[in-house]
């Protein structure tokens, strides 16, 4: 990762310029933007579809691959901010309090609990609640 960020709004800024000069607004509705979201999110996870998990945790390792993560993260973001946008959602507020609420409603256990272990002996990912 870089050690500067662009600013989320000034980014927000120049996806909407870009549509504008391009006249795209009408087009720029939640639900065709939350379906582009899907289908670049969608992209995103052909990457890996057929990759090992061990692969996949060296996708980055390869300039080709690496180069087609960023483009669909990119993709992906680009959407999630102007869905926001038009939604007049703040992202990182949003996201904070969703932090918030996954932090009481899955506190820590005591003592910690090391990752669960499936039959075959590796680690399972953690299980989806509906998060």
């Amino acid at each position: 990762m870089t050690d500067h960020s662009p600013d989320l709004v000034a980014l927000q800024r120049r996806l909407a310029e870009f549509a504008a000069a391009r006249n795209w607004q009408p087009y720029h509705t939640p639900k065709n933007l939350a379906a582009a979201l899907s289908v670049e999110a969608g992209e995103l996870v052909e990457i890996f579809q057929w990759l090992t998990p061990e692969q996949s945790a060296r996708v980055m390792d390869d300039p080709g691959s690496a180069h087609r993560v960023r483009d669909e993260v990119a993709d992906v973001l680009a959407y999630l901010l102007q869905f926001c946008q038009v939604l007049g959602v703040d992202p990182l507020a949003a996201l904070e309090a969703k932090i918030e609420r996954n932090e009481s409603r899955f506190p820590v256990p005591d003592p910690p609990e090391g990752p669960a272990v499936g039959a075959d002996g590796r680690a399972e990912g953690p299980k989806r609640t509906g998060t």
